[in-house]
């Protein structure tokens, strides 16, 4: 079962190692992280994607409720969460339809270049993996997708 776990921290160094450590420690996969310090705080957001039996999942979040700079911890259900892709497609490619694909997943093109075009889509992780397969056709020659990040409602 995939998880979403938001955790509010100390910002001070070392916390993202005692996290990552946690996790590694007691054998969990992280399969999404992202980190950013909280504005006019002294605090940090981790924004963690995990999966597990509900077991583990309730393991993770009680362990994460134990490490001492950890303010808050926010569970699935309780947030909004969007994560970013950006993909490479050459040129030399047929770009009829993409301009209706790229609206449908709220996308834009993000650069270009002599020899490509990098398209950007921001959205909920189930759509990005759609917007994946939709975007096969125009043979990608990289694609980067960015860990989720929640705010809580």
């Amino acid at each position: 079962m995939r998880r979403a776990i938001s955790v509010i921290v100390l910002n001070e160094h070392g916390v993202l190692s005692r996290i990552s450590g946690l996790f590694a420690g007691r054998g969990y996969n992280i399969d999404s992280l992202t980190v950013a310090p909280i504005p006019e705080s002294g605090f940090s957001r981790l924004s963690i994607v995990t999966s597990g039996d509900e077991r583990v999942l309730e393991q993770i979040v009680k362990q994460l409720h134990k490490l001492i700079p950890t303010y808050k911890v926010i569970e699935s259900g309780e947030f909004v969460e969007k994560e970013m892709a950006l993909i490479k497609i050459p040129l030399n490619e047929n770009f009829g339809g993409l301009d209706a694909i790229l609206k449908a997943y709220n996308g834009s093109v993000a650069n270009t270049n002599e020899n490509y075009i990098i398209v950007m889509v921001a959205d909920d992780a189930n759509r990005i993996d759609n917007f994946l397969k939709a975007i096969k056709k125009f043979n990608p020659v990289d694609i980067v997708r960015g860990g989720s990040i929640l705010m809580d409602i």
